[in-house]
């Protein structure tokens, strides 16, 4: 009696390679993230019609009572650790393209209150400020 071949189960998939490959993702992502220092305070930044891509290497943050942030520092403070992380970044070479500063100030913060902070910028040796604001 000729009896046809027996049907041969196909082999199971292995899924070694594939979650191997997840947890290799994983890593990847989780070590080429940046981690943004916290925000010294929660500022409202000002609408404004069309906002800009900014390229700032410093943020320095304006409160709506006019106090100043850098980082973990505030007040006075603030400016002199802004003005050494400037000269720090300056190290590398300035005279190609100086650092530019990202101000993140508060929609309520005074007009008086910038003024005043502007010139103790541009003493710092801030030629270049941005100034983030948000689309309405």
């Amino acid at each position: 009696m000729n009896l046809p071949p027996s049907p041969r189960r196909a082999p199971s998939e292995n899924m070694v390679p594939m979650i191997n490959v997840v947890f290799l993702l994983l890593i990847f992502f989780l070590m080429t993230a940046q981690i943004a220092p916290p925000e010294p305070f929660e500022i409202s930044p000002p609408e404004a019609g069309e906002a800009d891509e900014t390229d700032g290497t410093l943020t320095l943050h304006l409160s709506a009572d006019g106090q100043v942030g850098f980082r973990d520092s505030q007040g006075d403070a603030a400016l002199v650790a802004l003005a050494s992380a400037r000269s720090e970044a300056c190290e590398a070479g300035c005279a190609q393209e100086a650092p530019v500063l990202l101000l993140r100030a508060d929609r309520d913060v005074p007009a008086a209150a910038l003024a005043e902070l502007m010139p103790r910028l541009g003493a710092a040796g801030f030629a270049r400020i941005e100034l983030l604001t948000a689309r309405p």
